[in-house]
This record gives structure tokens, C-alpha cells and sequence, in this order.
């Protein structure tokens, strides 16, 4: 995958110089955002997730909250 990426920058050209004067400090800076974390799921897994979601008709990013939730209070009551 590596492979992939260095490739893909080495094909960029860069400028000698670039000319920020007419930037501005924090344009896009907001200190209340929040970010998502981004899950990446094995093939497996994420066919299953995608099943179980078409089945029940629900969005796959709730069906991983409740699974994990689950996982959470049998962790939770096992401590």
C-alpha cells in the first residue's frame, strides 16, 4: 500500500517557492469541531456488518454503535 502512496506523491510536482502574503491565520480553525474517527473494518467483517444492516433495514453505522455498545457493558460487568 506504501508502495502505492510514494508512488503516487513522487509524480507531484512541487513549486520552487509558494507565496502565502495574502493568507489567512486560521481561515478554516474551529475550535469546537469535532472529528470522526475513521473505522477501517477487515472484508470479512464488513460484509457481515453490511448484511445485517440491509436486513434489518438500518444504517451500518448504527448496527457497528450498538454492537459495540454491547461489547462495552459485557466488558463493563466483567471488571
Amino acid at each position: 500500500m506504501w508502495e502505492l502512496f510514494f508512488t503516487f506523491k513522487s509524480n507531484i510536482a512541487m513549486k520552487e517557492q509558494y507565496d502565502f502574503s495574502k493568507g489567512v491565520r486560521g481561515k478554516f480553525y474551529h475550535p469546537d469541531a469535532e472529528f470522526n474517527t475513521p473505522i477501517y473494518l477487515e472484508p470479512e467483517i464488513a460484509d457481515f456488518i453490511r448484511n445485517l444492516a440491509l436486513s434489518k433495514n438500518m444504517d451500518m453505522t448504527k448496527i457497528v454503535n450498538l454492537l459495540l455498545k454491547k461489547d462495552k457493558e459485557l466488558i463493563d460487568c466483567a471488571n
